[in-house]
């Protein structure tokens, strides 16, 4: 299997403060270099960056059906292995997530079973995490 290069995303944020105290102090993302105007994270492996953005008009937010959910779009995250999906998961129930989709295994008994869950940041950005019991399956068909 190919090694797995650190992705780079920013996402638009339209208050900082919390959203640095979310990622930093709910999904316990190390913090990195920032600005007045941004803040890098450790998101897992990967550089995650919030970029404040003043509030515009409210879009409808927008979902796609997948496996009997309503998967909001867009949405970003990662893939954890496993054992930290189920350890992160259960953290996530303690502090009080209010879950999107909550923690459930998806394609049960298909290729590319997978655990997954969604949830929003303060600024109302979609995040998704899952895992595979088997890594060879991220792609299956």
């Amino acid at each position: 299997m190919q090694k797995i290069t650190p992705f780079h995303v920013a996402v638009p944020v339209h208050n900082l403060d919390e959203c640095r105290t979310f990622y930093r102090d709910v999904l316990g993302c190390e913090e990195g270099r920032s600005a007045e105007q941004w803040v890098d994270f450790n998101f897992f492996g990967h550089q995650f960056v919030i970029h404040y953005k003043p509030k515009s008009e409210e879009e409808d937010a927008h979902t796609n059906p997948v496996d009997g959910k309503n998967v909001p779009v867009p949405h970003y995250g990662v893939v954890l292995p496993w054992e930290t999906f189920q350890t992160f998961s259960k953290d996530l129930i303690e502090k009080g997530i209010d879950f999107v989709i909550e923690p459930y295994i998806r394609f049960k008994g298909e290729p590319g079973e997978q655990a997954t869950m969604f949830f929003l940041d303060p600024a109302g950005n979609a995040l998704e995490f899952k895992a595979f019991k088997n890594m060879g399956q991220l792609f299956a068909k």
